[in-house]
C-alpha cells in the first residue's frame, strides 16, 4: 500500500513536472486546462488500468474491447502532442511494472526538452536554427504579413518566411513570416516599412 501511494505521487509529480517543462520551453499548448488535467490524470489512469487487468486474461481482453470504443475527439495538433500522450500512458503502465522505470522515464522526458531548447539557443548565437518554426508546433509565435504590390527578394528568401502568395496579374504579393523572437520581428517590420511597394503590414505580437 504504502508503493502504490509512492508511485501515485510520482505519476502525479512526473505530469505535471513534464508539462512545466514544456511550458517552460515555449510549448503553449500544454498550459490550458484540459492539457494541464490530462497530464495529471492520464498517467494515474493507465496505471489503474494495468494494475486492475496485470495477471486477469478475462479482464484483459475486456479492457482491451473497452478501450478500442475511446477515442480523443480533438484533432492532435502536432506530432509532440501525440508523443506526449504517449508517454504519459508509459508513465503508468512502467509504473505498474517498476516504479523506478517511471521515474527515469520522467527525468529523459525532461532531460530532452530542456537540452533541445537550450541546443536551439546557443545556435541562434550563432545565426542557426536547430529546427524550423511551423505555424502549427504550439509555440508562442511573432507573425508578420506583408502585403505589396512588388516582389521583394529581401522577404521571399528570408529564413522565417512560411507562407508566399504571388498574383503578379493584380500587382499583389503577400509574405507570412514566423518569429519566435519578438525583436527580430520588429526590426523586420521597420526594414519593411521603408520599401516603397509594401502597401500594408500587419505585426502580431503574441
Amino acid at each position: 500500500m504504502n508503493e502504490d501511494i509512492l508511485i501515485i505521487l510520482i505519476l502525479l509529480s512526473g505530469g505535471f513536472a513534464i508539462r512545466f517543462a514544456l511550458t517552460l520551453t515555449g510549448q503553449n499548448w500544454a498550459k490550458t486546462y484540459q492539457q494541464t488535467i490530462a497530464f495529471l490524470v492520464l498517467p494515474f489512469v493507465t496505471f489503474v488500468i494495468t494494475k486492475t487487468i496485470s495477471g486477469n486474461i478475462s479482464l484483459s481482453l475486456g479492457m482491451i474491447g473497452a478501450m478500442s470504443i475511446v477515442r480523443f475527439r480533438n484533432p492532435v495538433k502536432s506530432a509532440l502532442e501525440l508523443v506526449m500522450y504517449f508517454a504519459l500512458i508509459t508513465l503508468g503502465i512502467a509504473a505498474n511494472v517498476k516504479y523506478q522505470w517511471a521515474v527515469s522515464l520522467i527525468l529523459i522526458i525532461i532531460l530532452i526538452i530542456v537540452i533541445v531548447k537550450l541546443i536551439n539557443f546557443v545556435s541562434k548565437k550563432f545565426n542557426k536554427s536547430f529546427y524550423t518554426v511551423s505555424f502549427h508546433e504550439g509555440t508562442a509565435q511573432h507573425l508578420l504579413e506583408v502585403y505589396s504590390s512588388e516582389k521583394i527578394e529581401m522577404l521571399r528568401k528570408h529564413e522565417n518566411l512560411r507562407i508566399y502568395l504571388a498574383r503578379p496579374s493584380d500587382n499583389e504579393y503577400i509574405y507570412k513570416l514566423a518569429f519566435v523572437n519578438k525583436d527580430n520581428i520588429l526590426l523586420l517590420s521597420k526594414e519593411v516599412e521603408k520599401i516603397s511597394s509594401v502597401k500594408k503590414i500587419d505585426v502580431n505580437i503574441i
